[in-house]
């Protein structure tokens, strides 16, 4: 007997219109489909007219039942693997069932679908050539100072999930520890109340707190942007004598003639200026 086949299947993030024929042609012809939330999947399932047998599969069994899904695929089945909504194994579990396949040489095929994330970078009007992309911020302070560690100097467009419930504690978490930068809050992408809110974080909170926070909330705000480099560098040598900061660079690597240029051109001041400073150097 041959192996049956695990398919990732994306669901809709709000507009049902929006599932694939593809995706409906597996959900179809699966012999299982496992549900992070079989309450949601059957709704989905009904609304297509699909009768399947379903199994939970979520964050908190996704370990042991993992290895019940793997048994199934042994014997044969073909099972699907869907979310609440969107694409299983991001911010989802999905992740856990994947890398055991790969390791125990199981098949398994992802399909394309809905992504809350990609759609709401493409609304915010943010850079989108390049960002990151971290899911629900932690709740606990060393977690969350580790975050800030690593993202607050990207360049990059960053990308969090966030409950309704948490939505202003997250807000100024950013404003304290990223600045007050743009962001775009977009809440119940493709339903009914889509809304997306752009401004400075202040702005978005100002709003927020005048607007009771509903759905589910993807956070989209821009990097570190060149101001930002160039108030941190100014910071960084105003405490500095004009010598000092010019036996910084050499220090750092620069020959002394470099080393006067870059002072002169961080402090806008003339070469010959910052050369009275280097003969002693």
């Amino acid at each position: 007997m041959s192996n049956g086949k695990l398919y990732l299947v994306p669901t809709p993030i709000g507009n049902l219109k929006d599932i694939t024929l593809r995706a409906l042609e597996v959900l179809e012809n699966a012999d299982v489909v496992a549900a992070e939330d079989t309450r949601q999947t059957i709704k989905l399932l009904n609304h297509f007219n699909l009768k399947k047998t379903l199994i939970s599969y979520h964050m908190h069994n996704e370990q042991g039942k993992s290895n019940e899904i793997l048994d199934r695929l042994r014997l044969g089945e073909n099972i699907a693997l869907v979310s609440d909504a969107g694409m299983p194994g991001i911010s989802d579990p999905g992740s856990v069932i994947v890398k055991k396949c790969i390791e125990q040489g199981l098949e398994f095929e992802v399909l394309p679908g809905a992504t809350a994330f990609a759609t709401a970078l493409i609304y915010s009007g943010l850079d989108s050539s390049a960002f990151t992309f971290r899911g629900f911020i932690p709740r606990d302070t060393k977690s969350r100072k580790v975050v800030v560690g690593e993202l607050k100097n990207q360049k990059e467009t960053l990308i969090f999930y966030e409950a309704p419930h948490r939505l202003l504690s997250t807000l100024t978490f950013l404003k304290e520890n990223f600045g007050n930068r743009n962001l775009s809050a977009c809440r119940e992408l493709t339903k009914l109340h889509e809304e997306i809110v752009r401004g400075k974080i202040s702005e978005v909170i100002e709003y927020f707190n005048n607007n009771n926070p509903r759905g589910e909330f993807v956070l989209v705000m821009e990097g570190l942007t060149e101001e930002e480099i160039e108030k941190e560098k100014r910071a960084s040598f105003e405490e500095l004598s004009i010598e000092e900061h010019i036996i910084k660079y050499i220090e750092e690597g620069m020959s002394k003639k470099d080393a006067i240029k870059a002072v002169a051109k961080d402090r806008k001041v003339p070469k010959n200026e910052i050369y009275k400073y280097s003969t002693n150097i």
